[in-house]
This record gives structure tokens, sequence and C-alpha cells, in this order.
């Protein structure tokens, strides 16, 4: 395996399980504006994305004329803060080990999501998890101009602790565009998961260079 000094890894449905609470809220912030889409469906076309572009991605796709995209998402921004207030939020399995496995051999961990800062930040609370701590950073969709699949949020990752050569840098997410991101980056390895958005067939199709049950089994491939 590659010398790995950055690990950049996907939150909901990759480090954080949520119970897929934003998909679901999106699903009903389509629905209130007579969108009637299937989960499925959402997790297809928006997983990973900025949830913006993920809502207009899904009108797109399943074309949708006549419903304003802005509006849906500023009544998913609503119902989200009222869907988070009673939500409980672990990590899955296995994960805070691999973190400080990882960051013991000197390796960065940094957590990016499609969300914005405060929602990101209100998971890392209900988890206890600091930076600096557990993780040794947060990008948010607030912090960059493009999201996924742009790299822009591995390129700031790298640039945080003046990493300039992405082949060691390793992206872990559960969708397509979480390994997307990741080529995009020249990361020298990509990894899928399949705790999350997404099937094994679908994240076969952007071709990362592993796919695993869950984050817990990725110690023992980089350090065997």
């Amino acid at each position: 395996m590659k010398e790995i000094k950055l690990a950049v890894f996907d939150m909901a449905g990759t480090t954080v399980n949520e119970d897929n609470v934003v998909y679901k809220t999106v699903k009903k912030a389509l629905a209130k504006s007579g969108v009637e889409v299937t989960l499925d469906t959402v997790l297809e076309f928006g997983a990973g994305k900025e949830k913006f572009k993920a809502i207009s991605d899904i009108l797109e796709e399943t074309q949708t004329n006549g419903v304003d995209a802005k509006a849906v998402f500023e009544d998913f921004k609503v119902m989200l803060r009222e869907a988070y207030e009673n939500l409980e939020v672990t990590s899955y399995d296995g994960v805070e080990e691999l973190f400080g496995v990882l960051r013991a051999h000197g390796v960065k961990v940094v957590l990016n999501t499609g969300y914005d800062r405060k929602t990101a930040q209100s998971l890392l609370d209900k988890l206890g998890w600091i930076v600096g701590l557990q993780i040794d950073g947060l990008i948010t969709a607030d912090d960059v101009e493009k999201g996924r699949p742009s790299s822009e949020m591995i390129d700031k990752a790298m640039e945080m602790f003046r990493i300039t050569d992405s082949e060691q840098v390793l992206k872990a997410g559960d969708s397509v565009i979480d390994i997307e991101e990741g080529k995009n980056a020249n990361c020298g390895i990509t990894v899928g998961v399949l705790t999350g958005a997404q099937t094994r067939e679908q994240l076969e199709t952007a071709d990362p260079t592993m796919i695993l049950g869950s984050l817990s089994a990725l110690a023992r491939v980089l350090f065997p």
C-alpha cells in the first residue's frame, strides 16, 4: 500500500451514523413542494453533494419543472434543524479506534462533508468529537466555492497540513461522488464503504481502489 499522510473521510454514512436523516429530510422538503420521490432516488442523485446542489440535481434528473430549488432548500434547512434537535447520532463501530490508529502512525485525519458548517458542527458536538483530539480538521461546503466532485475540499485539506503529494492522500466515502472527488484530487487511495448511501454496484461504477463493508476494516488494510 502507498504511504499515506492524510486521510479524508466523509461524514454521514461513512464515519457518522445519523440514519440518513438528511436525505429523508430532503425527501420531505421536496414532498412539501409537491415532488414525490423515493429515498433511493434522493440517495442516487443527491448523496454526498452540497444540499442545494443535491436538490437541484434531483429536480433535474426527475425532469421536474416549475419547482423552485431555492424554496425547497429553505424548507429543507428549517426541517433539518428541527430533525436534529432530538436526533441521536453515533459513530460507526471502530471509527474512533481507526482515527486513533491513523494518528498514531502520523496520518492526519480530516472530515469533509456536503453539509454546511453549522450542520457538521452539530454532528461533531453530538459525538463529542473535537478538532485536535479525535480529528485534525473539518472542511464543509461553506469552506469552498465548489462542492463535490470538485477536488477543492481535499485540496484545502492538503494545504492545511502542507502535503504536496496527492498520492499520499486517502479519500473514503459512501457514495460515488466521494470516489469521484478523490480521483479528481488524484488521491493515491480511494475507498468506498457500504455503511451509507449507495450499494456496492453503484460504488463500483466509480472504480475505487477498494470497497469495504465498513471503515473498521481499514486499519488492518493499511497497517497489516
